[in-house]
């Protein structure tokens, strides 16, 4: 179980002196908690220091600012939707089930009760450089990931075969989060299969090239 998916209770120590892996994943579990409650510019250290349990010097040993840690949890969170969305790819030849996997992965993302998607797609620091290369990765390396299923099976050239994918990346993360925020009323799996059916719809027009 990754860091960022592990519950609070099972991350805090329950006493005694942790290793120091086991400690800065403690640390970051809480400061997730904290970061989505109240994001970057409210969020202090003392509150995350709080939330973990530990003095200041010890949360300064690990991260030696706040940005640093938020850069640190925000890496994790942009490392797993990548992650995601390349086993969907992987996980089936079956280019309708490929579409429906990636929407899956967006919509299990963002309602993943940890909260994490908010740094990714609803971070309030945006116009910190490192921040932005963070963001901007999702869709790049998500696009990149698409784009190269779609060049192999349809032969468009690279640069079509890219816009496509951005224009799926963005449909998936779009109505993922709106779906969580103004369209909770239908079930998840409701919800990304319309989607999917929506984006497959409009891929599937593409003719496979003669090599499929």
């Amino acid at each position: 179980m990754s860091d960022l998916s592990r519950p609070l209770e099972e991350a805090r120590p329950r006493g005694g002196r942790l290793p120091r892996r086991e400690r800065r994943a403690q640390l970051l579990t809480s400061a997730l908690e904290v970061f989505v409650a109240h994001g970057y510019h409210s969020a202090a250290m003392d509150d995350i220091a709080e939330s973990a349990g530990v003095s200041k010097p010890v949360l300064y040993q690990h991260f030696p600012g706040k940005l640093d840690l938020y850069l640190a949890l925000l890496e994790r969170s942009c490392d797993q939707i990548i992650m995601r969305c390349r086993e969907a790819l992987e996980s089936t030849q079956d280019n309708k089930l490929r579409v429906e996997a990636t929407m899956t992965a967006f919509f299990d993302y963002v309602s993943n009760d940890t909260g994490a998607f908010r740094l990714v797609f609803e971070s309030d620091l945006t116009n910190e450089p490192a921040v932005r290369e963070q963001v901007e990765r999702v869709t790049v390396q998500c696009a990149d990931l698409i784009a190269h299923v779609i060049r192999d099976d349809t032969g468009l050239p690279e640069e079509a075969s890219r816009l496509l994918a951005v224009s799926l990346v963005g449909m998936a993360q779009v109505s993922a989060r709106f779906w969580l925020i103004e369209a909770g009323g239908l079930e998840r799996k409701q919800a990304s299969d319309l989607v999917a059916a929506l984006a497959w719809r409009g891929i599937a027009g593409y003719p496979l090239n003669e090599d499929h």
